[in-house]
C-alpha cells in the first residue's frame, strides 16, 4: 500500500497546475476575471465623476436613480429572458424534439420574445410596486413616455438575447456564460445613472449608437424639465430596427447552419 500522509504539498501542487491548466485553456475565464471589476469601476467611477460636480442633484431627482435601476432591469429582463429560455430546451436536451415537430426557427423567436415580454412584465410590475411603497416613488408618473421607454429597452434587449442565443447555437454550451456578461458591457456607457455627458468624448460617440442612451437621456428629460423629446425616440426606434434585423437574420443563420451540422442535437448539459 502507497503511503498517504496527512499532508502533502505535492498533491496541492498537482491539483494547483489542473486549475491552472484549465484557466490557461479557457480564455473566457480568464477574461471574465477582469471583466466585472473593470464594469464596475467605469460605472460607479463615473457616477462619482459626475456627482463631485452636481452635489445637489440628487436633491433635486431622487426619483431618477430609482428609474434608472427599474428601467436597467427591462433591458437585462428583456435579454435574458430570450437567452434563459432557449438554455432550458438545450438544458433538457429537448431541441431535437422540437426540430422533428413543424416548429419553424422564426416562430422559436418569436416564442423566446414573447415569454420574455410576460416575464419582464411581472419582474417591472412587482418591483415598480415595491417603489411606491418603500420610497413613495411611482415610475408610472411618466405616463405614455414610460411605454415608449419600456418597448425600446424590450427591443435591444431582445436584439442583443437573440444574438447570445446564435452564438450558443454555433459555439455550444461553452458560449452560455454570454447571457450573464454581454449585457452589462453596456451599463458604464449608457447612462443609466448619469448622464453621457459625463463620459469622454470618444466614448459619447460610442454611446449614442446604443438605443438604451437615448432612452435614459429621455427619460431623465422627463424627470428634471417634464419634457418629453421625440427626437430622442425616433432615435431609439430606428436604432432598434437596426438591431431587430441583424438579430434575426443572425439567428435563423446560427440556427440553419447549426441544423445542417448537427450541432442542435450534440448540444446539452
Amino acid at each position: 500500500m502507497l503511503p498517504n500522509p496527512g499532508f502533502s504539498p505535492r498533491r496541492i501542487w498537482a491539483m494547483l497546475l489542473r486549475y491552472l491548466y484549465l484557466l490557461r485553456s479557457s480564455w473566457p475565464r480568464i477574461v471574465e476575471m477582469v471583466y466585472w471589476p473593470t464594469v464596475q469601476l467605469m460605472l460607479w467611477g463615473f457616477m462619482t465623476e459626475f456627482l463631485r460636480h452636481q452635489t445637489d442633484w440628487v436633491a433635486r431627482a431622487g426619483g431618477v436613480l430609482i428609474t434608472g435601476v427599474l428601467m436597467w432591469d427591462v433591458l437585462y429582463r428583456g435579454q435574458l429572458g430570450v437567452s434563459l429560455m432557449f438554455f432550458e430546451e438545450m438544458y433538457a436536451r429537448n431541441l431535437g424534439n422540437l426540430l422533428v415537430s413543424p416548429l419553424r426557427s422564426y416562430e422559436l423567436a418569436i416564442s423566446l420574445v414573447l415569454m420574455s415580454l410576460i416575464r419582464t412584465l411581472i419582474s417591472f410590475g412587482g418591483t415598480s410596486i415595491l417603489a411606491i411603497l418603500l420610497y413613495q416613488f411611482s415610475i408610472y408618473s411618466m405616463g405614455f413616455p414610460l411605454v415608449t421607454f419600456y418597448m425600446n429597452l424590450l427591443l435591444m434587449g431582445w436584439a442583443v438575447g437573440l444574438l447570445v442565443v446564435a452564438m450558443v447555437l454555433r459555439y455550444g454550451m461553452g458560449a452560455e456564460g454570454l447571457a450573464w456578461v454581454v449585457i452589462f458591457a453596456v451599463q458604464p456607457f449608457t447612462g443609466i445613472y448619469y448622464p453621457i455627458t459625463v463620459l469622454p468624448p470618444w466614448i459619447q460617440t460610442v454611446s449614442w449608437f446604443l438605443p438604451s442612451t437615448h432612452v435614459f437621456e429621455g427619460m431623465r428629460i422627463i424627470l428634471f424639465k417634464g419634457e418629453f423629446r421625440t427626437d430622442l425616440l425616433v432615435n431609439a426606434l430606428l436604432l432598434n430596427a437596426v438591431y431587430m434585423v441583424v438579430a434575426v437574420v443572425v439567428f435563423l443563420a446560427a440556427f440553419r447552419a447549426a441544423r445542417v451540422r448537427g450541432l442542435l442535437l450534440q448540444s446539452g448539459e
